[in-house]
């Protein structure tokens, strides 16, 4: 007599509790941000120390985003199985362990095995922080996803000087350790606060298509829609891996990485001020394009945003040895750049929905894999070329290509996909009304 039915079983939940898990989530990505947003700081010290070549460095931070990227689907199915305390708190495990063991390196095989391992710990936590926001917030999919992101994006900006200091004042060996201990205990310690919604206690959106239906991973990647956001993934997130990991570079081929730059009384030197704007630009334009997103449609935000990434690395080529105008258009870049991992995952939990969103969007993911591949590519096009133009006019000419395909191919596509499903469920229910309509009655009907 006490028995409930299953969709009343789910104690219902408040604001309060939706946005803890989304704040939790923050803390946690805010933690494993450094791993790839501070990287660039430690390279001219790793360099100077070893001796070894920017190149054979920089394969570290490719090897990190790959693993980080492509055993994203496997963390989704344990993700889906087990929910997220158990993985992200895995993932800081490894999170930490990597740059320990960075600390340590004094082979470039060794530094690799850390960069692997911190890109499994990333990964973990990426993966199941993103999914997390996506499941507790569908009705505003774009800013929770834009927020939760937004951590990572930014999470550095309040860690650079700090790291920064520690390198020139002890040593980058000194900040790998200390810096990865103390990270990696404030994912393990957070993550124990997370856990998934039941499907009962969340609403869907009523501004934006979203599927009533929970496609497999197998149905998911059988669709043309997906594959169209994989390509279109690849071409934007390419030119902002690229400045992530050789923005120091680039300042110093540019000529301006000492070069004084000051704003609003506060004078730094070019690329420290360039490094902690582009964090802070990041991570606001996460939650900022998503809940544009939730309003305008997530095609509509993506063409604006891949179109202002575009101009802003075309300018960035032309203008960008003047130090004032590097640090600003350095920052429109990262602005346009960060709203990436916001869009794709929104859109892809809209189109194929929620249930198995952990191994979907884990594949959808790996394409920042294969774009981290074209990041090596970018010293030797810059080293057959002689300059840094040629490398940034081909990065953003696949901003511009994406930019158009979100409203030619993209939105045409979205819409085919939604009405479809719309017409298969409203099939499913006047098939389920037939059925349930006894023998009797209908033979009445029939009759009468």
């Amino acid at each position: 007599m006490n028995s409930q039915p299953a969709a009343e079983s789910a104690a219902p939940v408040t604001d309060a509790v939706r946005w803890t898990q989304i704040v939790v989530g923050i803390v946690c990505m805010v933690a494993a941000a450094n791993i790839q947003y501070a990287w660039t700081l430690f390279v001219p010290e790793i360099q100077a120390t070893h001796g070894w070549t920017r190149a054979s460095i920089q394969t570290a931070f490719t090897i990190f985003v790959v693993v980080q990227t492509w055993l994203t689907p496997i963390e989704g199915y344990f993700i889906d199985k087990y929910g997220p305390k158990v993985i992200v708190a895995a993932g800081g495990f490894f999170t930490g362990l990597s740059w320990i063991i960075d600390s340590y390196a004094g082979t470039l095989s060794m530094l690799y095995v850390g960069s692997a391992i911190g890109g499994i710990g990333v990964g973990c936590v990426y993966a199941t922080c993103v999914n997390n926001a996506l499941k507790w917030f569908p009705e505003k999919r774009g800013l929770a996803v834009g927020l939760t992101a937004g951590g990572y994006g930014a999470g550095s900006a309040l860690t650079i000087l700090p790291i920064s200091s520690m390198i020139h004042s002890s040593g980058y060996q000194s900040a790998f350790f200390w810096f990865g201990l103390v990270q990696g205990a404030i994912i393990i310690c957070a993550a124990l606060f997370l856990r998934m919604p039941q499907k009962e206690q969340v609403k869907a959106s009523t501004k934006v298509a979203q599927t009533r239906r929970d496609y497999t991973l197998g149905e998911a990647i059988r669709t043309p829609v997906f594959w169209v956001m994989w390509a279109m993934f690849i071409g934007t997130v390419t030119g902002g891996l690229m400045a992530v990991a050789q923005l120091g570079v680039i300042a110093h081929d540019l000529g301006v990485k000492e070069a004084p730059v000051s704003v609003f009384g506060l004078t730094m030197a070019a690329l420290p001020f360039a490094l902690m704007l582009d964090r802070v630009m990041n991570g606001i334009s996460r939650p900022l394009f998503g809940f544009i997103s939730d309003h305008i449609g997530r095609e509509a935000t993506m063409f604006v945003a891949f179109t202002l990434e575009g101009v802003g690395i075309i300018m960035l080529s032309r203008f960008g040895h003047d130090p004032m105008m590097f640090l600003i258009l350095s920052g429109m870049v990262f602005l346009a750049w960060g709203e990436v991992y916001s869009l794709f995952s929104a859109t892809s939990a809209d189109t194929f929905g929620t249930k198995h969103a952990g191994k979907i969007y884990g594949v959808l993911y790996c394409a920042k894999g294969v774009a981290a591949l074209l990041v090596p590519l970018g010293n030797l096009l810059m080293e057959a070329t002689g300059t840094w133009a040629t490398v940034l006019y081909v990065t953003a000419t696949m901003d511009l290509t994406a930019a158009a395909c979100a409203l030619l191919v993209l939105k045409p596509m979205l819409a085919r996909h939604h009405a479809r499903n719309a017409e298969l469920a409203r099939r499913a229910e006047q098939g389920d009304a037939t059925r349930s309509v006894p023998v009797g009655a209908a033979a009445g009907t029939a009759n009468g």
